[in-house]
């Protein structure tokens, strides 16, 4: 007795749902490649208007209000550039890859909220750009371990520059501020840009 042939629309089911598996597949295992350069470029410029306004750290409370704006402010600016550019590319941002980002990010983000409002409160203002720093690059680089190989690159540069300014507490805090996530983010913003679209 022969088998019953399957439907064509059987086969057509089975091959979409074959399709969705193997697309969820690449996306669980590809490269988080919407980290923005162009938005990255635009961070880099709001920290260096940040440190242009902000004042002496003796401000004390205004100093720490126009620091907090700006790392908000370059937070949108790199949520709606990492939209973008994961629009354009045709893929969701949080894919598999772009929520091991955010997993990899997120920790060192609260961890540094925390340190912040502890610091800020004994009085240890000079430190803030060091933790700043060094903790934002343990996020990019714990994060960008699901990304292109530069951004690794990117953060383990920012804990190098907060180590420094953790080390040279008698410079500036806008300077050290300033070189670290303006320059920085300009410099692997226009990397990123060229080398991976945008």
């Amino acid at each position: 007795m022969a088998t019953p042939r399957p439907l064509p629309v059987e086969i057509q089911a089975h091959a979409i749902d074959n399709l969705r598996y193997i697309r969820r597949t690449i996306e669980r295992a590809g490269s988080f490649t919407a980290v923005p350069g162009v938005g990255g470029i635009a961070m880099g410029t709001v920290a260096l208007a940040a440190s242009c306004v902000a004042g002496p750290p003796t401000a004390g409370l205004r100093w720490l209000a126009v620091w907090m704006s700006a790392a908000v402010a370059a937070g949108l600016i790199g949520v709606v550039a990492a939209s973008a550019k994961s629009r354009s590319a045709g893929l969701p941002l949080l894919s598999g890859p772009g929520r091991k980002f955010v997993a990899g990010f997120a920790p060192a983000m609260m961890a540094g909220a925390l340190l912040t409002a502890v610091l800020f409160s004994v009085g240890e203002v000079r430190l803030l750009p060091g933790v700043w720093m060094l903790l934002y690059g343990v996020g990019v680089l714990s994060g960008g371990s699901a990304s292109v190989r530069v951004v690794p690159l990117m953060g383990a540069c920012f804990m190098a520059a907060g180590g420094s300014a953790l080390l040279l507490r008698q410079t500036g805090p806008n300077a050290l501020l300033a070189a670290g996530f303006g320059g920085l983010h300009i410099l692997f913003g226009l990397v990123i840009a060229v080398k991976y679209g945008g």
